[in-house]
C-alpha cells in the first residue's frame, strides 16, 4: 500500500507538474512524511525530485542559457546550503504542542508550522494574478537566487521565485524551461550534501527501493503528463493543487501529517 500510494502520488504530481505552477516535491513530500519523519520526508523527496530533474535535463539541457544559470545558480547553490542547515536544525526542536486525537497522540513541531506556512504561502502566491505578471529585471537575478535557493534548501519550494526572476531574463520558451530545469537540480544537489552529512547515521531508516520506485514513476509521469492531462486547463489544474496544498498546509501546522 506505502508502494502503491508513493509511486501514484509521484506519478500524477510530475505529470501536473508541467501544467500547474508547483513542483512534484511540494506535492510529493506531503505523501512521503505519511510514512516517515518531515525531515526525512523532505530528504527523501529532493532524491526523487533531483532524479526527475535530472531527466529533463537529459531531455532539455542543451538549450539552456548558461550565463544566466550562473549568475542565478551560483548564489543559490550557497543559499540552499543555509535552507537544508536551518531545516536540519528545525528538525532537532522539542514538539511545541502534543494532543490526543481518536486515542492517537499528535505532535505540534516547529518544522510542519514552518513547512505548512510555507506551502501556504505559495498557494496564494501562485494564484494571485499580480504575482503571475510580476516579474524583475536581468539585474536582480542573484537577489532572486538567493530567495529561490534559500526555500528551495529549506523545504524544496523554490519554483515560483524562480521564476519570477527568469521570465523577464530575454529567454525564448524552451530556454526559460530549460534554464529552470538546470537551475532545480544545482539546489537539490546542494541541499542534499547537507541531508547527506545529517542523516549519514540514519541512513537504515530511508527505504531506498521506495525512493527508485517513486522516480521511476515520476519520469512516467513527465514523459506521460502532456497527453494524459492536454484537455485540462491551466487555471483548472492550479485549483485542484491549490486546494489539495491547503489541506496539506493544514495538516503539518496542526501535526495531523
Amino acid at each position: 500500500m506505502e508502494l502503491l500510494i508513493v509511486c501514484t502520488a509521484a506519478l500524477v504530481a510530475s505529470g501536473l507538474t508541467l501544467f500547474s505552477g508547483f513542483g512534484l516535491g511540494t506535492l510529493l513530500m506531503p505523501v512521503f512524511a505519511l510514512f516517515v519523519s518531515l525531515e526525512l520526508a523532505v530528504a527523501m523527496t529532493a532524491v526523487v525530485h533531483l532524479a526527475n530533474n535530472l531527466f529533463k535535463v537529459g531531455l532539455l539541457g542543451r538549450r539552456a542559457e548558461w550565463g544566466v544559470v550562473l549568475r542565478f545558480g551560483l548564489p543559490a547553490v550557497a543559499a540552499a546550503f543555509a535552507g537544508a542547515l536551518v531545516l536540519v536544525s528545525l528538525g532537532t526542536r522539542e514538539p511545541l504542542a502534543v494532543y490526543q486525537v481518536f486515542g492517537r497522540e499528535q505532535q505540534v513541531s516547529l518544522l510542519g508550522l514552518v513547512i505548512g506556512a510555507l506551502i501556504l504561502l505559495f498557494v496564494v502566491l501562485e494564484l494571485l494574478p499580480v504575482f503571475t505578471r510580476l516579474a524583475l529585471d536581468r539585474r536582480w537575478l542573484p537577489v532572486g537566487g538567493l530567495v529561490s535557493g534559500f526555500f528551495g534548501g529549506l523545504s524544496g519550494h523554490q519554483g515560483a521565485f524562480r521564476s519570477m526572476f527568469l521570465v523577464k531574463a530575454g529567454l525564448d520558451k524552451e530556454a526559460f524551461v530549460a534554464t529552470g530545469v538546470v537551475l532545480a537540480v544545482v539546489v537539490d544537489m546542494a541541499r542534499l550534501v547537507v541531508y547527506g552529512f545529517d542523516l549519514a547515521g540514519q541512513a537504515h531508516r530511508i527505504d531506498w527501493p521506495l525512493v527508485a520506485a517513486a522516480s521511476g514513476a515520476a519520469f512516467a509521469g513527465a514523459y506521460g503528463g502532456k497527453r494524459l492531462l492536454k484537455k485540462m486547463t491551466f487555471r483548472s489544474v492550479q485549483w485542484i493543487v491549490s486546494a489539495f496544498l491547503v489541506v496539506v498546509a493544514v495538516g503539518l501546522m496542526s501535526g495531523l501529517l
